[in-house]
């Protein structure tokens, strides 16, 4: 689809794989062919937009690859009948994208992931963990919900009922509010602010969003319960590598109830706690989680950008 955002912050070439007739995904290529990669997936409700801070850092020199899920930015927006929503097929996704860029080849991935995109993400790494060098964790999860946390109030009403479906499609304030409360340090620019919503201009435009929140696997029998599971009880496979994991402390969904089950599951990682910022950690410690990955990735200073 056609997604109308500022050229100046998100002046990246598009391109295009097919899953199927109808389903294509989105995604950005920037950086050297050759060399170390970095594969960014974005959470609910964004797209690579919010990633691209760190796309312009980065690119330089690793090859930095950004897709947009399917029903997300500039992914096509198929309807259920074409495409299921689920958590198991989006990891089907980032595992045919991946063979088909041979990411798989270069030697050095670093994964990268924010909200939803640890799930997928790490749904994706526990089938390949040999094809990941590094990680690196912002406000995420890739287990099931913490017995210390309640579901927040506003993620049930979305999830179960009526009036959140009604809310979330007809009137986008899962979208709008995400840009209002998931960041706390300062409100965000007016063209920022539009760029994150862009691609849900309209009831159908909105399915994924609202598809996400139903899709959340809260007890046995749910889609995806028993891959969160799995994943979740097997991420201490990771704590042989590099892990850094940059946190907004005022995120009301991935709050400390989440990060203490991230440092006790990767106990060597590296944290960096941002004590006044929210969801949206990128938009709110920007340059600073920007110095601290160009850091954690070896990227010179100086280098150009």
């Amino acid at each position: 689809m056609s997604v109308r955002v500022s050229t100046r912050l998100y002046p990246f070439a598009e391109h295009w794989f097919e899953l199927e007739p109808g389903v294509r995904m989105h995604y950005v290529d920037e950086g050297p062919r050759e060399g170390p990669v970095v594969l960014m997936l974005h959470g609910n409700p964004t797209w690579s937009f919010y990633w691209r801070r760190l796309i312009k850092a980065l690119s330089p020199t690793h090859r930095v690859i950004a897709p947009d899920h399917i029903g997300c930015g500039k992914s096509d927006k198929p309807d259920d009948a074409r495409y299921p929503y689920r958590l198991a097929r989006r990891i089907d996704d980032i595992e045919r994208l991946v063979d088909h860029l041979e990411l798989g080849s270069a030697g050095d991935l670093t994964l990268m992931v924010h909200d939803w995109g640890g799930m997928i993400g790490m749904g994706w790494a526990h089938r390949h963990p040999a094809l990941v060098s590094r990680l690196v964790l912002l406000n995420t999860a890739a287990f099931g919900l913490p017995s210390t946390k309640r579901m927040p109030a506003s993620l049930w009403l979305a999830r179960n009922t009526g009036l959140g479906t009604v809310l979330v499609r007809g009137f986008n304030a899962f979208s709008r509010g995400a840009t209002r409360f998931c960041v706390t340090r300062r409100p965000l620019p007016a063209e920022v602010s539009e760029g994150l919503c862009a691609p849900y201009d309209s009831w159908d435009n909105r399915r994924a969003v609202l598809r996400f929140v139903q899709d959340i696997p809260l007890q046995p029998g749910d889609p995806g319960f028993e891959i969160i599971t799995e994943v979740g009880e097997a991420l201490g496979q990771f704590d042989d590598r590099p892990v850094l994991i940059c946190w907004g402390e005022r995120d009301f969904v991935f709050d400390d109830h989440f990060l203490r089950e991230w440092e006790r599951k990767l106990p060597g990682a590296q944290v960096h706690r941002f004590a006044d910022s929210g969801h949206y950690v990128l938009e709110d410690a920007g340059e600073e989680i920007e110095g601290l990955v160009t850091a954690f990735l070896g990227v010179q200073a100086g280098a150009p950008t």
